[in-house]
């Protein structure tokens, strides 16, 4: 087995959760967002996590991610937030699993079938523009049809696409108040706030639930909150390069001195380190060394000097701290950095 892995720490994703809800205490449901195998951590003991930190509903973005959690928890609410058409509805009702209506040619295909169970939450486009219902007249329309089935409303939602502009989030919520006005029903959950909207915003008098994603894996600057997410791989060869002496496919490095030392670490764009990464940092013995030369699919190359020895752990992430400097260079968000961790990497978990 290669000695390169992913580290998940479920002991800070745990704590992390329960000072969220700790700070954040005046709604009654808080949506864990577990979707793309929680934010690229792993798969149920990252659920499992995040149930015992005080998540009391998770949201995902497929029928399958849902269907994959719902085998081993039989019990708490799952919602779906992509779109599902009617090929899943039987699933999803059998499964009890909650689906969003993002626009109304996708429940007319659902209502082809039966419906009678179906739990749903009615996704409104406050801005975004990317699912969710816009107008007044598509919204009445909905609400038409949804009367004469079996669907249950159980919630109403929309997505804040820039919580760091307070005159965008005060526009969506103005308009989100409006549509949800126009329901005008008895509806049991109603969320807007998700990561960054929770902690810059107070919570708005008409909501009762929000939803917990990027944050619960601790980045938040205003919070103090732990790192989660590491990767570690480890020096498999040293090699001494020449003035001259190139490196690596299309001899995109060359060493400019006698006797540079060359790191060969086994990880690379198949893992999801993609050649961009060349030129960042990474950690050995919690000393910075950089990338050099291009990456290839299974290893990378990293400049060291002689106190690196053969073995030497690998810090290829090291902490959300780090993360961010990645993000930097890689000119991204920290979601992508981890969501890009293949599966072939595997995920070892921090238990206490």
């Amino acid at each position: 087995m290669r000695k390169t892995y992913c580290e998940v720490n479920l002991v800070n994703l745990e704590d992390n959760v329960k000072r969220i809800i700790s700070k954040f205490n005046n709604y009654s449901y808080y949506f864990g967002v577990v979707k793309a195998d929680c934010y690229g951590h792993g798969d149920l003991a990252c659920v499992e996590a995040v149930i015992r930190g005080g998540c009391n509903y998770l949201a995902v973005a497929t029928i399958k991610e849902a269907l994959f959690i719902r085998e081993k928890y039989q019990d708490i609410p799952i919602l779906c937030l992509g779109c599902i058409y009617s090929d899943d509805i039987k699933l999803c009702i059998e499964n009890n699993i909650t689906i969003s209506i993002c626009h109304e040619e996708q429940l007319k295909d659902i209502l082809k079938d039966n419906c009678d169970g179906l739990k749903i939450h009615i996704k409104l486009n406050t801005g975004m523009n990317r699912l969710g219902i816009s107008s007044k007249e598509e919204l009445l329309n909905i609400l038409s049809l949804i009367d004469e089935s079996g669907i249950y409303i159980e919630g109403v939602y929309s997505h804040v696409y820039d919580a760091s502009s307070e005159t965008d989030y005060n526009k969506q919520v103005e308009r989100f108040e409006y549509l949800l006005k126009l329901i005008n029903r008895d509806i049991s959950i109603v969320h807007i706030a998700a990561s960054d909207a929770l902690v810059n915003y107070d919570k708005l008098e008409f909501v009762n639930g929000c939803r917990l994603g990027i944050i619960m894996y601790g980045f938040n600057d205003k919070l103090e909150l732990n790192s989660t997410f590491k990767v570690i791989s480890e020096v498999i060869q040293i090699n001494t390069l020449n003035k001259g002496d190139t490196l690596g496919y299309n001899a995109m490095y060359k060493a400019s001195t006698d006797g540079e030392k060359i790191a060969v670490i086994p990880i690379g764009y198949a893992d999801g380190i993609i050649r961009r990464n060349s030129g960042r940092s990474v950690y050995i013995n919690d000393k910075k060394f950089r990338i050099v030369g291009n990456i290839c699919m299974d290893m990378l190359f990293v400049k060291v000097d002689d106190s690196v020895k053969l073995h030497d752990q690998v810090m290829i992430l090291k902490d959300n701290e780090h993360i961010n400097e990645v993000c930097d260079h890689l000119e991204t968000i920290p979601y992508e950095v981890m969501c890009s961790i293949s599966k072939r990497v595997e995920r070892v978990y921090v238990l206490k």
